[in-house]
């Protein structure tokens, strides 16, 4: 299984099409400090600090196979209006082909506003539309879908959130094209009838939604799960039912039973999006015909990931890739990446419209000031690359006696942790060179540098100083155990 799951993700993914058909919609998250009371009203003031704009709904679906590595096309409406514009931004700058997305007239585009404060969800407001599509519209659909069809598509995804465009015949007749070319359909459901997903591939609810198709408590409990599971798999001719069950993992049942997989216990700061994310991974590993039990490992993985994060967030392939492999028990060591791969990588990224983050240093015995570093560092991009000096360059800087550890094991380190991405040596005394090579989005140091003062900086988009954590130090520590 474990070898399954890193050749999908290594390889086999980016060649994988999938088309996500559904209600398209655009999420805002405005986030600040609540410091007070208003004197108008017994509410809490926000005072705003950013916003930010993501894809929602079916465009999340489509933004996290993007993210994957997949080939993604999406067909569904939005309108011809500010939060329509933002969202084909988002959309296109995601890599997703929009040659499905109708521009509906008088039609609002759904968005959901979420204020934060201190990472905290205080209110939603959510602008919102529902609309059918046409006889016309959904002709168009049909068309645009067998021509994908003709063109070796892995997977569908009907991405319903209510909004209208998953009506009753739109979502039988793709239904039924995709069985005319043998392939498999993905609902993730919205409502009590599911009659509209009859024959479908598989349909992924999460408990609750499972309870209101059957009009009855669903318990969180195996037997439950899988009797119920049973019911409604039968009556609604699915070949599987996949089962979201929060802190207990996912629940497939097929013709031949029941596969349980529990999630990994965890940090959670937001559930927004997170079922998008278990969406997209099963699509891609389904259209990739892997063993079921891998599909749910690593759908299970990459909600991990995403419930991790605040507000709706796109898992990367780099991410789920390097989240799988650290449970192999073979992978006793690491490799840092070639300068030559960090340039692609960071290429790659870039050409995805996500920030790239650069940091370096010697990270020689990692302490919590390094940890908060790196934290505080990655924090102001999607990735974050670390150059870190070679045991020569540590010992010019340093001293004959240093490192204490060698460059494989501190490169190792650092790319164990959550916030690393990947890490590449550099050999001289400063890192000008490689930052020549990899021209990162922001460059980071950290202390009480000025910006002028920072090797490299021309070859960034911008510098940011992190301070140090005070009472943190290698060389107190190296002090202090030679004391003792």
């Amino acid at each position: 299984m474990q070898q399954d799951g890193v050749r999908f993700l290594e390889k086999e993914i980016r060649h994988i099409k999938v088309a996500v058909i559904g209600d398209l919609m655009t999420d805002r998250y405005i986030t600040g400090k609540v410091n007070r009371i208003s004197p108008e009203a017994p509410v809490p003031v926000n005072l705003v600090e950013s916003q930010r704009d993501v894809p929602g709904g079916a465009a999340n679906t489509a933004a996290n196979l993007s993210a994957l590595g997949c080939q993604v096309f999406a067909g569904g409406m939005k309108g011809n209006d500010g939060d329509g514009a933002v969202l084909s931004s988002l959309m296109q700058q995601a890599g997703i082909d929009m040659s499905g997305v109708i521009t509906a007239p008088h039609y609002h585009t759904t968005a959901k506003i979420r204020i934060l404060g201190a990472r905290q969800q205080m209110m939603r407001l959510d602008y919102e539309e529902k609309k059918n599509p046409s006889d016309k519209d959904c002709h168009f659909i049909l068309q645009w879908l067998e021509n994908l069809l003709h063109q070796d598509l892995g997977c569908i995804v009907l991405s319903d959130y209510g909004k209208g465009m998953i009506t009753h015949e739109l979502s039988l007749s793709v239904i039924a094209l995709a069985a005319r070319y043998h392939v498999p359909v993905l609902v993730d459901p919205k409502g009590s009838d599911w009659t509209k997903y009859e024959g479908a591939f598989g349909i992924t609810p999460n408990l609750k939604e499972l309870s209101d198709c059957l009009g009855k408590d669903i318990p969180n409990e195996d037997e439950a799960v899988e009797r119920a599971g049973r019911e409604v798999r039968e009556k609604y001719h699915l070949t599987h039912l996949f089962v979201t069950r929060s802190e207990k993992g996912i629940t497939c049942i097929s013709k031949d039973g029941a596969l349980h997989r529990a999630s990994a216990a965890q940090d959670v700061f937001d559930v927004s999006g997170a079922g998008d994310t278990v969406m997209a991974v099963t699509a891609a590993a389904t259209a990739a015909h892997l063993p079921m039990d891998t599909i749910l490992e690593l759908a299970n993985k990459a909600a991990g990931i995403a419930v991790s994060k605040v507000g709706t967030y796109q898992v990367k392939r780099e991410e789920l890739l390097k989240a799988w492999s650290s449970g192999e028990e073979l992978r006793l060591s690491y490799h840092p990446l070639s300068w030559e791969e960090a340039k692609a990588k960071v290429s790659l990224w870039q050409k995805r419209g996500e920030t790239v983050v650069f940091t370096n240093g010697c990270f020689d015995i990692l302490h919590r000031g390094h940890i908060t570093y790196l934290q505080q560092a990655a924090s102001l991009g999607d990735h974050l690359i670390v150059g870190l000096n070679s045991d020569d360059s540590v010992r010019k800087l340093k001293g004959p006696e240093r490192p204490v550890n060698s460059e494989e094991d501190r490169s190792f380190m650092l790319a164990s942790l959550r916030s690393v991405d990947d890490v590449v040596i550099f050999h001289e005394d400063t890192p000008e060179k490689l930052l020549a090579c990899l021209k990162p989005d922001i460059l980071v140091k950290g202390g009480d540098y000025k910006v002028e003062e920072v090797a490299g900086r021309q070859y960034a988009g911008e510098v940011k100083i992190l301070p140090f954590v005070e009472g943190y130090s290698t060389t107190a520590l190296i002090h202090k155990i030679r004391r003792e």
